[in-house]
């Protein structure tokens, strides 16, 4: 709550004073999560989630003035990143290219199983990966992920319970059943 109250306070700042300090701490404060969640969305192509990233705060900036603040700003921003993901994936499916060298290099710090981890997730179908990232990752509600995907509490449920089962299948591809999930 304490969290949020600051949010607000902040985005007030900016909005009524024009105050660019304020503007900074909110980006810093909720860009390190957003560029995590769109990352996982979008498949680990980190030149794509850095592009949704800009355009997340392109269009919170110019919605701001209209957010009611019923949701915490995080939720909200996580909504606008969402359909931001969705869109360049579409885009992508839609015959563009996308940069995959950076996705493409392993780093080196990196555990062979969260490779196989992320991996897995990234293939699985598009609903199924964003309850599952929503959920387990950015640990939202099922009431929360209901609200931002525009689906039913029930369909948040099952689609978890799928993506899992869907990456267990996956992950036991390698002959390591893995339990990260």
């Amino acid at each position: 709550m304490e969290e949020s109250l600051e949010d607000r306070r902040l985005a007030l700042a900016f909005l009524e004073r024009g105050d660019e300090g304020a503007f900074r701490a909110l980006y810093r404060r909720h860009s390190p999560r957003l560029n995590q969640f769109l990352l996982r969305l979008l498949g680990g192509r980190e030149r794509d989630a850095e592009d949704a990233l800009q355009e997340t705060w392109m269009r919170a900036v110019e919605r701001l003035r209209q957010f009611r603040w019923e949701s915490s700003l995080r939720t909200w921003l996580g909504g606008i990143a969402l359909n931001c993901a969705r869109e360049r994936r579409r885009q992508d499916e839609g015959g563009e290219a996308s940069e995959m060298g950076e996705a493409a290099a392993p780093h080196v710090e990196r555990e062979i199983d969260v490779d196989r981890l992320e991996g897995a997730i990234a293939g699985l179908p598009d609903g199924f990966r964003e309850v599952l990232v929503l959920h387990d990752v950015e640990e939202r509600t099922h009431e929360e992920i209901a609200q931002m995907l525009g689906i039913a509490v029930g369909t948040s449920k099952s689609q978890l319970s799928r993506a899992r089962r869907a990456l267990r299948v996956r992950l036991g591809e390698g002959g390591h059943e893995q339990q990260a999930v």
